[in-house]
C-alpha cells in the first residue's frame, strides 16, 4: 500500500489568531490565506494533522474534553473549502502545571516529536514525504526531528531564535505568512507519476 503524505499543522499562531489557552470555538477562525494555502496542498493530496501543545490543561485553565469543541470548529472551518482534517494530536502535560496527573515530563510535548511519530504511524504516513508547518521553532524542531521538513511562519510569535548548533531548529524555509508556506512546497515538492505508474518527489531544497 503506498504511504501517505502529511503537512503536520501547529494550531496557534499558525491556522488561527493566537488567543492564549482559548477553548471558546466562537473566537476561532482562521488566519488570512490558510484556507487558500490548504486547497494548493490538499490538490496535492497531502494529508493534514493538528500538532498542538496544550499546556492550558496542565495549568487547570480547562479540561481535555474541551478540545472537543475546539476540533470540531477547526472541521468546520476547513470545511469551507472542502478540507478534510485527517488528526488533531496535543500534548496536556507541562512539567511546572497545577494538576498533578499532567505536571510531568512527556515526551509527546514539541520540540520533542513523539505526537508526529505517533500521528504516522496510524495513518501510515511516510515523513520524509511529509512537512511540518509552525510559528515557532519547536515547532521546526518537532518536525525535523521525527524525519520531515520544516517550515516556519515568521510572524512574530518566535522571539527568542535560539538554535545552539542544533541543526534541528533550523526550518528548510522561513515564509512570511502560510498562504506563502504553502505555495512554496506546491512549488518544491512536486508529485510525479513515472512510467511504472509509482510515485517520486522532485525538490529543489
Amino acid at each position: 500500500m503506498e504511504a501517505n503524505k502529511a503537512i503536520f499543522l501547529d494550531k496557534d499562531g499558525t491556522l488561527i489568531p493566537n488567543i492564549p489557552y482559548n477553548v471558546n470555538p466562537d473566537l476561532i477562525s482562521l488566519n488570512k490565506g490558510v484556507l487558500e494555502g490548504l486547497e494548493i496542498l490538499s490538490k496535492l493530496g497531502y494529508l493534514f494533522i493538528i500538532i498542538s501543545n496544550q499546556a492550558g490543561i496542565a495549568k487547570g485553565y480547562f479540561e481535555e474534553e474541551d478540545l472537543i469543541e475546539v476540533e470540531q470548529k477547526i472541521k468546520q472551518l476547513f470545511d469551507q473549502k472542502g478540507i478534510h482534517l485527517s488528526g488533531f494530536y496535543y500534548c496536556p502535560h507541562l512539567e511546572t502545571g497545577s494538576v498533578p496527573r499532567y505536571a510531568v515530563t512527556c515526551n509527546c510535548r514539541k520540540p520533542n516529536p513523539d505526537l508526529i511519530l505517533a500521528a504516522a504511524k496510524e495513518h501510515h504516513i511516510d515523513l520524509t514525504k511529509s512537512w511540518m508547518i509552525g510559528d515557532i521553532l519547536d515547532d521546526v524542531e518537532a518536525g525535523k526531528a521525527a524525519g520531515c521538513r520544516s517550515i516556519l511562519i515568521d510572524n512574530g510569535n518566535e522571539n527568542e531564535w535560539c538554535v545552539n548548533g542544533n541543526l534541528n531548529r533550523v526550518p528548510n524555509w522561513i515564509a512570511p505568512n502560510f498562504l506563502e508556506a504553502s505555495l512554496y512546497i506546491s512549488h518544491h515538492y512536486k508529485l510525479k507519476e513515472d512510467e511504472q505508474g509509482t510515485f517520486e518527489y522532485s525538490q529543489e531544497i
